[in-house]
């Protein structure tokens, strides 16, 4: 079979050959094979350079997408399969990109988690499932998790959702929504405990005066169209203590406001 045409097409070049479809090849394809105009070769050969073309095509669109940003290995594979290169050739360009560094799982990890350590507000739990759907293997993320200490960062987080909380709540409402906010974050129960411990956090008795009393007058003015005495007082309490107010502390609000 001869070569009657090889012409260049924006990134790609034409490669015509007489009795075959005529085919998209790369500038590496060309260069592997030394095709030429005229040049004769057989249709083994021929499946060689469209086999590699692909190759070298699909290489060359993973190294691009890599190129703005460290991918695992999912994502590129993804990332090919919207240019139609999927299966053993798409394994294939991915196994040649894992050998010369340029997708590594591991590295990524390692990179994704101390980001966040510096700049971040994820706990474990919540890197663990961010980076699963990654598509990154549960033993590589453990291993990575597993090098860092987050209690720096817990209480790094605690202090910011504190300043955040800390005029709008009582101490009692204030650790639970504190706890709450680092569960919701990926830390566990029992470094939330202990970064709330490490923030030494105290009650505020102006704060929370000014807190119970505008509470108070919120419930009052929706239970005293419904309640009166007795009855009143004990809805006025069960609400006041949902919000996190301690008894003590309601009952003198209580004493005062009725």
């Amino acid at each position: 079979m001869r070569i009657t045409k090889i012409e260049k097409k924006k990134r790609l070049y034409l490669l015509e050959v007489e009795g075959q479809e005529n085919t998209y090849i790369t500038e590496d394809t060309i260069v592997r094979f030394m095709l030429s105009k005229d040049k004769d070769i057989t249709e083994e050969e021929f499946q060689a350079i469209r086999d590699f073309a692909q190759f070298s095509y699909g290489k060359n669109l993973a190294l691009y997408f890599i190129s703005f940003k460290q991918r695992t290995k999912k994502q590129v594979l993804d990332y090919l399969e919207k240019y139609e290169i999927a299966g053993a050739t798409a394994l294939k360009i991915v196994a040649n990109l894992e050998e010369d560094r340029w997708i590594d799982d591991k590295a990524y990890v390692e990179t994704y988690i101390r980001q966040n350590s510096l700049n971040g507000d994820k706990g474990p739990a919540m890197l663990r499932q961010k980076l699963m759907m990654k598509g990154i293997s549960k033993s590589i993320i453990e291993d990575g998790l597993a090098e860092i200490d987050f209690s720096d960062l817990a209480e790094r987080v605690a202090e910011k959702l504190s300043r955040k909380y800390q005029s709008k709540l009582p101490l009692r409402a204030l650790l639970d929504k504190l706890i709450q906010g680092l569960m919701a974050k990926g830390f566990s129960y029992e470094l939330a405990k202990q970064s709330l411990a490490q923030l030494d956090l105290t009650s505020d008795e102006e704060n929370e005066a000014e807190l119970i009393a505008k509470e108070l007058d919120k419930q009052y003015r929706k239970y005293s169209r419904k309640y009166e005495g007795y009855e009143l007082k004990q809805r006025l309490t069960q609400a006041l203590a949902r919000k996190g107010f301690d008894f003590d502390t309601i009952k003198t609000a209580l004493r005062e406001y009725l």
